[in-house]
């Protein structure tokens, strides 16, 4: 124990020592020095402002400064195409250079999604739907049916479309709905005169149907008859109506 404490005092101990922690702090400062430059200490950039400005400004700004990005879209109706609506990091935040920033930008082109089935659903329920798909309600049509504000047909464009059809997203889809009357009621016409298929048709574009015929005497040429009493008869004051569908009996004769 005694040599060792005389050989603390010694000079040669002293002069290790120094050397030691000579050598400690050199390595310290390195490994310091050598880490601010590998994590490039005091290199770190703010992420420029791009939420609402073109794509192409936005891209500009980036390979000036030195930042990489990447682009996904989404589409909006209301919004202008190439419009950037998000970014990722924020505005402001602190990232070092060639860190890539991730935009999303409104699309030109809309997607087209598949019409989902809307037939028989109430009013309320097929705009929810609707809704759902990225889909927008057009006009409402009614026409006379006991199912109230139920979905008969739907059209787009003013064509009937079928489900699974597609059709841009974003579009304005038409509902013909049932009024919840039933049927509705019509003016029964004068078919007097009229040969047999003149009747028929007279009768189709009245919501009416043909009822039983009944030729008074001989027939020689069916074409040449002429409808010469009916029933329900015509009222020429128009106020007297049947319900649509009613059957309209014929008698006919040469």
């Amino acid at each position: 124990m005694n040599k060792l404490f005389q050989y603390l005092r010694t000079q040669t101990f002293r002069k290790n020592l120094i050397i030691a922690l000579i050598s400690g702090i050199v390595f310290l400062l390195l490994l310091f020095y050598s880490l601010r430059f590998y994590t490039r200490h005091g290199e770190a950039l703010e992420v420029p402002v791009l939420k609402g400005i073109s794509i192409e400004g936005a891209i500009n700004k980036l390979e000036n400064q030195g930042f990489r990005y990447q682009v996904d879209s989404v589409y909006q109706a209301d919004k202008k195409p190439g419009l950037v609506i998000e970014q990722d990091p924020d505005a402001g935040t602190k990232v070092k250079r060639n860190r890539t920033l991730y935009l999303t930008i409104i699309t030109k082109n809309a997607p087209e999604v598949q019409l989902p089935n809307l037939t028989e659903m109430a009013l309320l329920e097929a705009v929810s739907t609707l809704n759902n798909y990225g889909l927008k309600l057009g006009d409402t049509i009614y026409i006379p049916d006991i199912a109230r504000d139920r979905v008969l047909d739907v059209k787009y464009g003013g064509q009937k479309i079928t489900t699974g059809q597609p059709i841009p997203k974003g579009s304005k889809i038409d509902l013909v709905l049932g009024n919840g009357m039933g049927e509705s009621e019509v003016t029964v016409p004068n078919l007097v005169g009229y040969t047999l298929d003149e009747a028929i048709f007279s009768l189709k574009g009245a919501s009416l149907t043909l009822g039983t015929v009944k030729y008074m005497g001989p027939v020689a040429d069916s074409s040449s008859v002429r409808v010469i009493s009916q029933t329900p008869e015509a009222d020429p004051s128009g106020e007297k109506k049947v319900s649509i569908g009613t059957p309209v009996n014929l008698a006919l004769s040469n």
